[in-house]
């Protein structure tokens, strides 16, 4: 029952504007369903309560991956970044990765921009208290002032501010991030709806005032000079020059302020009762963890164009405010800091994410979808790329169409999702390059070709982009086939371009596609003992040059990949009773009936169950299915 009033109806409600909000309210919109965003505070609209940067190992490839299926964030940080640059380039294609300093600021104001002019999609500010349950099925909720508002389906993108409470030293408060409402009644209704919910924790560094920094004392850490964009649309980047970030260290004053005042830090007095990241510490924390290590980096990066505040990376700490001061001017470059904005650890509640189907609903209340930090995940990317799978899957119910689901070899979504659906977690998760199994396949190179035909059939990638995408798609394969029908020569210029990349000469013709597949030669070598006849712009080339040095790799990995398919496509019904299975361990059963895999592949993931196990179900189900089909 609700006692509010009628304050609208429509068929997708998202609750929360953050990055997971944001991406779930314009692909809804964008699909044609009349969307509903509700946030607590207007100003606050995708804001960076953290790290103001995009990308990096891992986030950077699911920037990308949410662009090739239609998102907004790659295209909202090509807009408004201060610095781009790539990392990992010393390593192989699987690991480069994209990472940009934001302008925060222009970055939240861009995105609400963005969603205002968005058709089918309306912004509104309110703070939810409950959902409407009827018949077993969220049918919306009801806002704090009485606001009721309808929808056929709900995503609720609630971030860190479910019971939300700042701790600073000895000081505890509720809040949301950054002197936010938390949201309190919420959280308790979820509780009172039977959802299972987890105590985490995360934290920020102190700001401090670019002014009081001795930047002579650091090192400058620049942005590439012809930057790449994480976004393969069209998009005008800024024009302004790049500002630098700067590297400096910890120091044997800092490790001792820290040692000496360990008993003021609520992450060893008892004061903090969520479980922080593992792979995000507080300094504290790995000040102690690495007690033999005499220094740890620090990286000075600014906020935004416009202001002076400083984000001391690295630096993360609940200590209290007196002593956070100091550990500051104890670090060299900032002997002189003023520092601005206190750093803080925040507690907050979060569901047990194994109570979602891979499609991100809940199993327990149909019609409701959970995304982003809610589900136990920590960082702007993970939280945009549920955002965007939760709405896309919350519109199609709508539209009455078939869920999508990324599986592991499709992306690094996929690998995310599947986790928290699969596994859990036990602390907020990172993804990171090593969790997918089959990342050579899953380059930042390629998302386009891995997920823009996703992205069309959907609805989200206009034909315009489409057109463009199937080009360049079709000019990589054709210049591939090019390389392997081209017979280079012991010609002079070709013999003068192998000399000189330190590579055996020719005795012999060989095709231009061995040639490129040697370790110390580049497609641009190609270029000068052959050039192509078609048009191709650098990702091409990239393009063109990664998948013929590495398809002995890949080849292995697709190998991989159809057997993994095999076990997906063995579906599992959803009323299985895994206790009436004769033969499978007591552990499988309990964690089969908990999770409810959704097919063989989803529950060989499953902690606890054993070949064994998959054996005796796969027998099970033959049986089960038989009977089915004589019942008819």
């Amino acid at each position: 029952m609700t006692t509010g009033y009628a304050a609208g109806e429509f068929d997708v409600i998202v609750i929360g504007a953050g990055h997971a909000g944001c991406e779930a309210a314009l692909a809804s919109a964008r699909m044609g369903c009349d969307t509903l965003l509700l946030t607590i505070n207007l100003d606050m609209v995708a804001f960076m309560p953290c790290n103001p940067s995009i990308g990096g190992p891992a986030k950077g490839h699911v920037v990308r991956e949410i662009d090739a299926l239609g998102g907004e964030m790659g295209r909202n940080i090509d807009k408004t970044y201060i610095q781009m640059r790539m990392l990992n380039t010393g390593k192989g294609p699987a690991v480069h990765a994209l990472r940009a300093q934001a302008d925060k600021f222009l970055y939240q104001h861009t995105m609400k921009e963005t969603i205002e002019k968005t058709p089918n999609l309306t912004l509104r500010q309110g703070m939810a208290e409950k959902l409407i349950v009827e018949d077993g099925v969220c049918r919306g909720c009801v806002t704090k002032t009485g606001a009721e508002y309808r929808a056929k389906t709900v995503v609720l993108t609630t971030g860190t501010y479910l019971r939300g409470k700042v701790i600073i030293g000895e000081l505890m408060y509720e809040s949301g991030p950054n002197n936010q409402q938390p949201s309190v009644g919420l959280a308790k209704h979820l509780k009172e709806l039977g959802f299972d919910l987890v105590r985490f924790k995360t934290g920020t560094p102190p700001r401090v005032h670019k002014d009081s920094i001795d930047f002579e004392k650091m090192e400058i850490q620049p942005g590439d000079n012809e930057p790449k964009t994480f976004s393969y649309d069209d998009v005008k980047q800024p024009s302004d020059p790049q500002l630098p970030c700067w590297l400096t260290y910890t120091s044997g004053e800092t490790h001792e302020i820290i040692n000496s005042n360990l008993h003021r830090a609520p992450m060893f007095s008892g004061a903090i009762e969520g479980t922080g990241p593992k792979y995000c510490p507080s300094i504290e924390d790995k000040i102690v963890r690495f007690a033999d290590k005499p220094k740890h980096q620090l990286f000075l990066e600014p906020e935004g164009r416009y202001t002076s505040e400083y984000y001391v990376q690295g630096l993360s700490t609940s200590m209290p405010e007196d002593v956070q001061l100091r550990i500051l001017r104890s670090i060299p470059g900032m002997e002189r800091a003023e520092m601005m904005r206190t750093g803080y650890a925040i507690e907050y509640d979060a569901v047990v994410p194994t109570q979602l189907w891979p499609t991100l609903e809940t199993k327990r209340l149909p019609g409701l979808f959970t995304a982003g930090q809610i589900n136990g995940t920590s960082g702007y990317e993970e939280a945009a790329a549920q955002g965007i799978m939760a709405g896309i899957n919350a519109a199609r119910k709508v539209l009455g169409k078939d869920p999508v689901v990324l599986d592991r070899s499709q992306a690094y979504i996929g690998v995310l999702i599947d986790d928290l659906v699969t596994k859990g977690t036990s602390e907020p998760y990172r993804l990171l390059t090593s969790r997918a199994e089959y990342r050579l396949l899953l380059r930042h190179d390629n998302a386009d070709l891995r997920l823009t035909d996703i992205g069309y059939e959907i609805g989200l990638i206009p034909q315009e982009r489409y057109d463009r995408y199937l080009a360049k798609k079709a000019l990589v394969e054709q210049e591939i086939d090019r390389l392997h029908k081209t017979k280079l020569r012991p010609e002079e210029h070709v013999q003068a371009v192998l000399a000189e990349a330190g590579s055996v000469l020719l005795n012999n013709s060989v095709d231009a596609a061995s040639i490129l597949r040697r370790p110390e030669i580049s497609y641009a070598h190609i270029e000068r003992m052959s050039p192509s006849p078609y048009e191709l712009d650098v990702e091409m080339k990239e393009q063109v040059e990664i998948q013929l040095k590495y398809v002995g790799y890949i080849e292995k990995q697709l190998q991989q990949v159809e057997r993994l398919k095999k076990m997906e496509k063995k579906k599992i019904p959803e009323d299985i009773d895994y206790f009436a299975v004769h033969g499978l361990a007591t552990e499988a059963k309990h964690n089969l009936s908990r999770i409810r895999p959704i097919s063989i592949g989803q529950a060989s993931r499953i902690g606890g169950v054993t070949p064994a196990d998959l054996s005796i179900l796969l027998v099970y189900l033959e049986q089960y299915n038989k009977v089915t089909a004589a019942r008819g």
